[in-house]
């Protein structure tokens, strides 16, 4: 059985000239880059071009990019640096709808005293603008808001909020797993003070990712102990994954037309021909700006866990949100933040497409899934229900 993949937004494809790029540097080029001879400094050398890279796409400084082992790690690092430097602010600002890396460190704060805002968002996912300029004061030590959201693909207004945020002396960290590699990005013309990457959303391999912390913030470091990333994260670099990043980020630039075209059309695609086909469907956020490449769609009377075992039957993978929190049959937290009614909640999958995804495979979504929903309805009491009103 050939797979579908269609769950992009919990983790990516390496590509093959990415793992090419990198495969030289477990048992051949294995040396430490931080070690004085020319065996370590060959591989420090690469470790260079890989930090150009990625400020490249970033529109960033390489002196910016501190690599890290992953976007939890980069979050953390990013709250809890601020919470140092501005040690008599005591406010923390963050959104209902934000990744479980930042909400939960953030509720974590309130246990130790700290105050904490988490703004909330209309229907349609947007960001509550007006209940974030109330909430902006002088006591406000760092705002956290993704720059795209994992499950409806929603993009924020971090530039607007990142500039409320510094008129009043506070720090601006946005998570930008989601977005970095799919739309553009110039951090040169940014006043976002830092920014969360992980590499496997971009088709480099798990276990590393990156801090952006602009030129002149005040930072404090999470992990101490050795000189590596100018003293800025401890700990041997991970060094044949961050060439991989680099790679990754090289390859991410060039696709990006391609990510904003042909990739948005089959999203658009799966969209319409799933809301011709299948009655009582509604998209997640489809009415405001979102990545070219998330779909959250909700069935009412069907469960979401349900259409996910069936699809993966037949070789379709897809999500009913996020993959950090799959675990739970409780409706998303992004959803009940945007007040997604609860019988569209518990039905509600997300595909989430790449550049490898196929028109072959959009068309194997649009066949297979209206003959699940249908089935799965004609179980439920309240789907019975629903298909005899229709008849």
């Amino acid at each position: 059985m050939r797979e579908i993949y269609l769950d992009n937004n919990a983790t990516t494809k390496v590509d093959e000239a990415v793992f090419e790029e990198m495969r030289p540097y477990f048992c051949e080029l294995y040396g430490n880059p931080s070690s004085m001879h020319f065996f370590g400094g060959q591989v420090q050398g690469k470790v260079v071009e890989a930090r150009n890279r990625v400020a490249g796409l970033l529109g960033a400084s390489p002196e910016e990019i501190i690599f890290t082992a992953c976007g939890t790690e980069s979050d953390n690092t990013a709250i809890r640096s601020t919470l140092e430097v501005l040690p008599n602010r005591r406010h923390v600002i963050t959104s209902r709808v934000e990744h479980p890396a930042v909400l939960t460190q953030c509720r974590n704060l309130i246990q130790k005293g700290y105050r904490v805002t988490e703004i909330g968002v209309d229907g349609e996912g947007r960001l509550n603008m007006d209940e974030y300029r109330a909430a902006v004061d002088d006591d406000t030590a760092i705002v956290s808001l993704m720059w795209a959201n994992n499950e409806t693909g929603v993009i924020f207004p971090v530039e607007e909020a990142a500039a409320l945020a510094r008129d009043k002396g506070a720090l601006f960290h946005t998570d930008a797993v989601q977005a970095v590699g799919k739309i553009p990005i110039d951090m040169s013309s940014s006043v976002v003070d830092m920014l969360s990457i992980s590499g496997h959303k971009l088709h480099a391999p798990k276990g590393i990712g990156v801090l952006y912390v602009r030129r002149g913030t005040p930072f404090r470091p999470f992990l101490v102990g050795g000189h590596q990333e100018k003293s800025r994260r401890a700990g041997t670099e991970n060094a044949a994954a961050i060439i991989a990043l680099g790679k990754a980020c090289e390859l991410a630039a060039a696709h990006m037309p391609f990510e904003n075209n042909q990739v948005k059309a089959m999203r658009d695609r799966l969209q319409e021909s799933l809301l011709a086909a299948i009655p009582h469907s509604r998209i997640n956020g489809g009415g405001a700006e979102r990545l070219p490449n998330t779909l959250s769609i909700a069935f009412e009377f069907v469960e979401g866990e349900s259409i996910l075992m069936l699809l993966s039957e037949l070789g379709i993978c897809a999500s009913s949100g996020s993959a950090c929190t799959s675990g739970s049959l409780e409706p998303s937290h992004v959803l009940r933040a945007m007040g997604v009614p609860f019988t569209c909640a518990h039905g509600s999958i997300r595909f989430s497409l790449s550049r490898y995804t196929t028109e072959a495979e959009i068309d194997g979504v649009i066949r297979e899934l209206p003959p699940i929903i249908e089935r799965l309805r004609q179980m439920s009491p309240f789907g019975r229900e629903f298909l005899k009103a229709q008849a």
